[in-house]
């Protein structure tokens, strides 16, 4: 099994969310932990719980839409542990993302979610490669989308960035794989967060309908994601680069019209149901 003790990643919007899924599990396995997130209050609340568990975990306010931010962010992981063997490029959440088509997106709204979604992770993965490569190598784990390989409708900026971050992750393991440098992408389905637990509080019998869309009949969590992030990180994943790896529950194999009928009986069965989204 892999020997993380001296290991040090960075996880982007690690303060909560699939971020701080991902930093509690890696903290967990002994990697030391650099929480970076905007929120540096909630980052500060994540690093403490991981401390307070026998972690080693530490915090900074980064905005990952600024190249300077960036270096800092890296810098202060270099300046602290001397080292980044892992970087997760996770920073951006669904919710913040333009609702609308080609046509009803913006181009100031385009350049804004562009530079979230797809320059964010160029930056990360550009200040980030020369330190591992100096370091004898490392994992990149691009946390991209469900909605990546499949899109909802009214998605325009959202399913595109997620698309490109496979697309990155492909291109950059092809380029720096010969100095030992590593990069896949993960997948995530609907996974709970502190966000979205609190949308479903009020919605219980919607929760259940989402969770009986999936063959393992659960929607996601965070940990999930971690777990995902920290095999991809390890010397097990040694022979694995270019991979996007989708965790979702097996929601995103199953047969639309299937799928469909499925959520028919479902409503039959179940006529009080209220409907997780509408539009």
């Amino acid at each position: 099994m892999t020997d993380f003790k001296k290991k040090v990643a960075i996880v982007t919007g690690g303060a909560q969310g699939i971020g701080g899924g991902i930093a509690r599990q890696m903290a967990s396995v002994g990697i030391k932990v650099l929480v970076a997130d905007i929120d540096i209050d909630l980052a500060d609340n994540t690093a403490s719980e991981i401390n307070s568990k026998g972690g080693d975990a530490f915090s900074v306010k980064t905005d990952v839409t600024s190249y300077s931010e960036v270096k800092e962010m890296i810098n202060v992981a270099q300046n602290r542990w001397g080292r980044v063997d892992y970087f997760i490029n996770n920073a951006y959440s669904a919710g913040s993302a333009t609702i609308g088509g080609v046509t009803e997106v913006s181009e100031s709204q385009w350049d804004m979610d562009m530079r979230a979604l797809v320059t964010s992770v160029y930056a990360g993965s550009k200040y980030v490669i020369p330190v591992m490569t100096d370091g004898g190598g490392g994992s990149i784990v691009n946390i991209s989308s469900v909605h990546g390989i499949l899109v909802s409708k009214k998605a325009l900026t959202y399913e595109t960035g997620k698309a490109a971050i496979i697309a990155m992750t492909r291109q950059m393991a092809v380029d720096y794989g010969k100095f030992g440098i590593r990069v896949n992408s993960i997948s995530p389905g609907h996974i709970v967060t502190e966000r979205l637990g609190k949308r479903w509080e009020n919605n219980p019998s919607g929760l259940k309908f989402f969770e009986d869309q999936y063959p393992v009949r659960r929607t996601g969590l965070p940990e999930d994601i971690g777990n995902a992030a920290v095999f991809l990180c390890s010397d097990e994943a040694s022979f694995i680069t270019g991979h996007n790896l989708v965790v979702d529950g097996g929601l995103s194999i199953q047969l639309q019209e299937d799928l469909a009928v499925q959520q028919g009986h479902y409503i039959k069965e179940n006529p009080d149901t209220e409907m997780p989204y509408k539009k």
